[in-house]
């Protein structure tokens, strides 16, 4: 059975992960993968090929999304269509947040 709770402390343990990374996956199940993304200093994320939901787990700062840009808090949810330019901008240190990634290739309809 894959674990079905996940804390944000345990999370945030998997931080940086071999190669870096500031993104752990969490739980894989279907088409839904989820995971903890704790960039530092910079996102230089690209676009994804699916359609993602993040979730601010801790700390604030500015989200552009396309040409929209706003603020954001602990708490916030904040929805990325499949291939849309996104990043996270002048965020605090501690600033995680949880990331789901859901649907088919190329987003849903």
């Amino acid at each position: 059975m894959k674990p079905f709770h996940h804390t944000l402390a345990h999370a945030l343990s998997l931080m940086p992960g071999p190669a870096g990374d500031h993104y752990a996956v969490l739980l894989d199940h279907g088409t839904l993968q989820v995971g903890l993304y704790a960039p530092i200093g910079i996102d230089d994320q690209t676009p994804h090929t699916r359609d993602e939901v993040y979730v601010v787990a801790r700390g604030s700062g500015w989200f552009l999304n396309g040409l929209d840009r706003v603020g954001f808090g602990p708490g916030d949810v904040l929805f990325v269509p499949a291939h849309q330019e996104h990043r996270f901008e002048d965020f605090t240190e501690d600033f995680a947040a949880w990331v789901f990634f859901y649907g088919p290739e190329g987003g849903e309809p």
